[in-house]
């Protein structure tokens, strides 16, 4: 547990941070913790290269755990229109974390013994994208509704411009498509903290 616990530590930060930044928008269609909470995937694909799938679940685990203690102090403060989380937003959260981040533990690992960049982009992208679909599809689709009644997530119905450009679509999916689209940006940014991580720690990054 001991060589692990930095990333831990840094993991356990990375979900604080974003669980507070996402209160802040950025633009029209994203929040400031779109950009802080991508950098999960280069937490737990460090740890997965360095020290094994294994010891990479036991830290997506402890984010998972951080996770769901911001939520619950979440559904305990109240901003102007309601609890700052709600009940959708906590469960397509920690669903979303869990599914994405041990999605993410798989993929890398059967990727593993391929070039250095292959593990790390391909794991992000799927478990990234998985991540976005859970998340906003549970907390804002109007087809869920039944999950949580009492709370109006009508504003995410509003049909507009995908991202302002593209077809009408629900306004989640807006919201949903411009996460996806940093998701996928910080992803390849992220090869080189991973890249001169991993070189630092592990003698073999190959």
């Amino acid at each position: 547990m001991k060589r692990i616990l930095p990333g831990v530590i840094v993991m356990a930060a990375i979900v604080v941070a974003s669980n507070i930044l996402v209160q802040h928008l950025f633009g029209q269609w994203l929040t400031w913790g779109a950009f802080t909470y991508p950098l999960a995937f280069l937490v737990t694909d460090v740890m997965n290269r360095v020290y094994g799938a294994a010891s990479a679940r036991k830290v997506v685990f402890a984010g998972f755990v951080t996770g769901v203690i911001c939520s619950f102090i979440g559904t305990q403060i109240m901003g102007e229109f309601g609890p700052l989380v709600t009940l959708r937003i906590a469960i397509g959260s920690g669903m979303a974390f869990l599914t994405a981040q041990l999605l993410d533990v798989a993929i890398f690992d059967r990727l593993r013994d391929g070039k250095w960049w292959r593990a790390p982009v391909v794991s992000t992208i799927i478990g990234g994208s998985v991540d976005t679909a859970i998340f906003f599809t549970i907390a804002f689709s109007a087809s869920l509704t039944f999950l949580e009644p009492a709370n109006d997530v009508s504003w995410a119905g509003e049909v507009l411009p995908l991202i302002g450009v593209g077809p009408e679509v629900p306004l989640w999916m807006s919201l949903a498509v411009a996460d996806w689209l940093v998701k996928l940006a910080l992803a390849l940014f992220a090869l080189v903290p991973f890249r001169l991580i991993v070189t630092k720690l592990s003698p073999n990054p190959a």
